[in-house]
Order: C-alpha cells, then structure tokens, then sequence
C-alpha cells in the first residue's frame, strides 16, 4: 500500500506510523475544565467510511493527516499537520 508524504511523495505504508484521529490536534486548552479534558482523552468517534487521521512519517520527520476510508483503507489525499487548521 503506497501513502503520499507532502515531503517526499509516494511511498511504501511501512515507512509510516499511525498515531490516531486528526481530532488529537484539537487540545482544549490548559485552563479548559475537566469535563474538555475528559471529553478528549476518553471520548473518540469510531467512524465508517472517510476520516482525518494523524500519521507520522519516521525517515523525513513529517506529521501528516491523511484522509483514508476506514472501510477500504484507501487513501485520498495527504496534507501536514500544520496545514489542517488552514
């Protein structure tokens, strides 16, 4: 299975590690109460079909979210980390 990095374009699925939902970049803030920090340490969707996930890509150091169909495992598209909130 290929997944595109932004940085160096196709390549094999081992090179990456999945690291859960995109939502994880959505921390409440540090003051937030218990019940934020609860709801995004313990509460998580499991959806079928399309979703945002984090993933990091080890040999070039890159956070990436990836759209990929829980169903099928494809891969739709791929964008960094820092360009999800744009």
């Amino acid at each position: 299975m290929q997944v595109t990095c932004p940085q160096c374009g196709p390549r094999d699925s081992r090179e990456f590690t999945y690291r859960g939902h995109a939502l994880l970049c959505d921390r409440p803030a540090p003051e937030a109460g218990g019940a934020a920090w609860d709801e995004y340490l313990h509460n998580r969707e499991n959806p079928a079909g399309w979703t945002e996930e984090l993933w990091y890509h080890g040999p070039c150091a890159t956070w990436l979210v990836a759209e990929r169909n829980t169903e099928t495992h494809a891969f739709r598209a791929t964008r960094t980390a820092a360009e999800r909130g744009k």
